[in-house]
């Protein structure tokens, strides 16, 4: 008998069709816990996406309303920000005449979230006008206006970047 004529020892072996079934297993468990997981989802989702689904309806009607009037008046708005920090919100007509007398607000917050939030009042500072000095942290914020005069409300968004 020559050395490789030798049988293997008895034992345990690893053939292919263990490997086949233990990928197979690790496999099912994966999708049946995948499966698990959305069932659970599926049923614990109400499908809405507010609490008060009929209130914020009418909200968006409120709010297409005041769209198609800010149209009508044809205002435009800028804003930005000075040298010293302060806040300046230019309106203008459709004819580029300054619009006056105009109780103003800003909210300014940051993109991204809603901490660090800063609400200032806009004080007209020459016909058209508004400016106020909120202080702001180096970066982008989001500005909504609010202007409100005898056309009614009027609501302006921009992007400012506070160097």
């Amino acid at each position: 008998m020559s050395p490789t004529d030798t049988v293997p020892p008895a034992g345990f072996r690893i053939t292919g069709w263990h490997v086949l079934i233990g990928v197979t297993l690790f496999f099912a468990i994966v999708i049946a816990v995948d499966v698990l997981f959305m069932v659970k989802a599926y049923q614990t989702f109400s499908g809405q996406i507010v609490k008060n689904p009929y209130e914020a309806g009418l909200a968006w009607n409120q709010h297409l309303l005041d769209e198609k009037h800010q149209v009508a008046l044809g205002w435009s708005v800028d804003a930005g920000l000075q040298g010293d920090g302060g806040l300046v919100v230019t309106v203008n007509d459709r004819t580029g005449a300054p619009v006056e007398g105009l109780k103003a607000n800003a909210t300014l917050e940051r993109p991204a979230t809603e901490q660090g939030r800063v609400m200032v009042r806009l004080d007209e500072r020459a016909p058209g006008v508004y400016e106020g000095r909120p202080v702001l942290a180096p970066g982008a914020w989001d500005l909504s206006a609010v202007l409100e005069g005898p056309a009614g409300p009027f609501q302006a968004e921009r992007r400012i970047i506070a160097p």
